[in-house]
């Protein structure tokens, strides 16, 4: 399974609620996460087949204020996508 590529599309990423200075962190964090979950074999085994999800509703998510918690959001929305929506 090593050297598989996986290929992700986010088309649109909507941050209602979010603080226009904590949205970069947000996206860092998300980047970050995707990027450790999906390079885990375990995850690759999971998602071997294509999915085609055009629009994925998470439900509410809490949120920490500040950076930190914009960036530990940003991972838990990361492991939401990878599960398939659920949180």
């Amino acid at each position: 399974m090593s050297g598989r590529r996986v290929t992700l599309n986010i088309d649109r990423l909507v941050l209602r609620g979010v603080d226009p200075l904590n949205q970069r962190a947000l996206v860092d964090g998300l980047k970050a996460e995707l990027s450790r979950v999906l390079a885990d074999p375990a995850t690759q085994l999971n998602i071997q087949q294509s999915r085609n999800t055009p629009v994925l509703r998470l439900g509410q998510m809490p949120v920490e204020p500040g950076l930190a918690g914009a960036r530990k959001f940003g991972g838990g929305l990361a492991r939401a996508i990878v599960k398939g929506g659920r949180p």
